[in-house]
């Protein structure tokens, strides 16, 4: 569907205003959406997940965990597949944010996979700007991420960072000049943003922030030791069908969250950068952005 199909429609969480302006910007965040009760049962789930994380020492199918990562000091980056870990991260993903994602990709909206990250003060935890739909192509464009904020994020805690408008613009090869995988703008491109016009997405527990798949966005270093976890449940339109293996599949995957399944393919003419084969696995874009584990070169 286009944007002028999907705000035909009736909406269902979002304001028209609000789903105008995510058109516009490429982004939307939504402050206190999430029940307090939601976040009491996701804060339950998640600190038991940190505590087995202590018996891991290397990052496998579940945990990826950060190079200083011990029993004494759990440093976990990344839940993998959380709605396939957890009934109740599942159960949340099907809950208002699916409605959300209705309201921005249309009515028949497909699952495509979640994601709890960490922040930890302890060494360098930025994510450097990058652009989400290389990872996985797409025939349109519909594909977004919604986070969730567990706890209150502020400045120092590394909250999620967007250009606005950006997904209007290019789209970047996530590349380097030997043709490795990075995950990431090079420091070409990244020096030819106007990184002003960034907005930082701070806001208390409970809120979500939604961009677009052709969204530059990336989040600065945590100054803070608690680990800041923020829950990511990304959708596409159901019309929306993937060029190549998703790199974070789950047994959810195009599972049908709202509507009903699609009989034709909606194609966005505009050419998309192809990714490495994740058919043999994929870790996370931490250890993308940071050189660990790369994939072979692309062709």
């Amino acid at each position: 569907m286009t944007p002028e199909q999907i705000l035909s429609q009736p909406s269902r969480v979002l304001s028209q205003a609000q789903r105008e302006f995510y058109f516009d910007n490429g982004y939307i965040c939504v402050e206190k959406l999430i029940r307090e009760e939601w976040l009491e049962r996701l804060h339950a789930v998640t600190d038991d997940f940190l505590d087995q994380s202590r018996a891991v020492s290397d990052s496998n199918g579940v945990f990826d965990i950060a190079p200083a990562h011990s029993r004494e000091a759990p440093r976990l980056r990344r839940l993998k597949e959380p709605d396939a870990q957890h009934e109740t991260y599942w159960e949340f993903t099907n809950d208002v944010i699916a409605d959300v994602a209705a309201d921005l990709v249309g009515p028949d909206v497909s699952f495509h996979h979640s994601k709890l990250n960490f922040k930890w003060h302890e060494g360098d935890d930025t994510v450097q700007w990058h652009q989400d739909i290389q990872f996985y192509p797409h025939t349109n464009y519909s594909p977004l991420a919604i986070g969730c904020y567990l706890t209150d994020t502020g400045l120092d805690d590394g909250p999620v960072a967007i250009l606005p408008g950006s997904h209007e613009g290019p789209l970047y090869d996530q590349y380097d000049q030997d043709g490795n995988w990075t995950g990431g703008l090079s420091e070409t491109d990244t020096s030819g943003l106007d990184l002003v016009k960034a907005v930082y997405l701070t806001a208390p527990a409970g809120s979500i922030t939604v961009h677009n798949c052709r969204t530059v966005h990336g989040s600065p270093p945590s100054k803070i030791a608690d680990g800041r976890p923020l829950l990511i449940n990304a959708f596409t339109s159901a019309d929306a069908f993937a060029y190549t293996p998703n790199p974070a599949s789950t047994r959810h995957y195009r599972h049908l969250v709202r509507g009903k399944a699609a009989r034709w393919a909606h194609h966005d003419p505009r050419p998309c950068l192809i990714p490495p084969d994740w058919s043999a696995g994929y870790t996370s874009i931490f250890a993308a952005q940071s050189g660990e584990n790369s994939p072979p070169a692309a062709g």
